[in-house]
C-alpha cells in the first residue's frame, strides 16, 4: 500500500513538472520526451501494482471472450490448463490431464461420481498431492478424473474454497488478495 501511494505521488509530481512554464510540454522537442518519460512512469506502475498483487497473494484471471474465466495451474509440479468452475463441486481433470500429471487408474475403477447438464458423469475419486495457482497452493486436494467426454480440465471448490476471497469485478475474477 505504502509502494502505491509513493506512486501516486511520483505520478503527480511527474505531470505537475510537465505544465508548468519552462516544463517539459513548453517546447515542441520537450513534448516527446515527457511522452517517453509518461510511458516509463506508466509502464512503473503496472509493474508495481503487479507486484503488490502478487504480493498480496492475489491472481487476476481474465474474463475470457466466451465469458468463462480459464487458469493455468501445477498439478502435481505440471501444468494444466483450467477451466474456472465456481459451481463444480471438486476439480475435474480430463484423462489426458490427469495421465500428464502422473496419476493411474484403470478402466475397472470408472464409475458414476456426478450428475451433468447432459445426463450421469463417470469418473475416478482421487486426492491431488499438490495443487498451485499463482502464489495459491493446497495439498491433498480432492479432485476426479473423468477419461471421456471432457473437454478441459475444471477448476472447481475443492481448490477455490482455500482461497479467500474469490470475487468478480467486472470482467476479472480476482482469487486472494484483500
Amino acid at each position: 500500500m505504502r509502494e502505491a501511494v509513493l506512486l501516486v505521488v511520483a505520478v503527480c509530481a511527474f505531470v505537475g513538472a510537465a505544465f508548468v512554464p519552462g516544463g517539459a510540454f513548453d517546447s515542441a522537442t520537450g513534448e516527446s520526451a515527457s511522452r517517453e518519460e509518461a510511458n516509463k512512469v506508466l509502464a512503473e506502475v503496472e509493474r508495481k501494482e503487479a507486484f503488490a498483487s502478487w504480493s498480496a497473494g492475489e491472481t487476476v484471471l481474465p474474463r475470457g471472450a466466451n465469458g468463462h474465466f480459464f487458469a493455468d495451474a501445477m498439478i502435481n509440479g505440471v501444468p494444466v490448463g483450467f477451466m474456472v468452475d465456481t459451481g463444480a463441486s471438486v476439480i475435474a481433470l480430463t484423462g489426458a490431464d490427469a495421465t500428464a500429471a502422473g496419476l493411474t487408474w484403470s478402466d475397472a475403477d470408472v464409475r458414476e461420481v456426478a450428475s451433468g447438464a447432459s445426463g450421469p458423469v463417470y469418473g475416478v475419486y482421487v486426492r491431488l498431492d499438490h495443487v498451485e495457482l499463482g502464489r495459491h497452493e493446497a495439498d491433498n486436494v480432492e479432485a476426479i478424473i473423468v477419461p471421456e467426454g471432457l473437454g478441459i480440465s475444471l477448476l472447481g471448490q475443492s481448490f477455490l474454497r482455500t482461497i479467500e476471497p474469490v470475487r468478480i469485478e467486472g470482467d476479472k475474477m480476482i482469487l486472494g488478495g484483500s
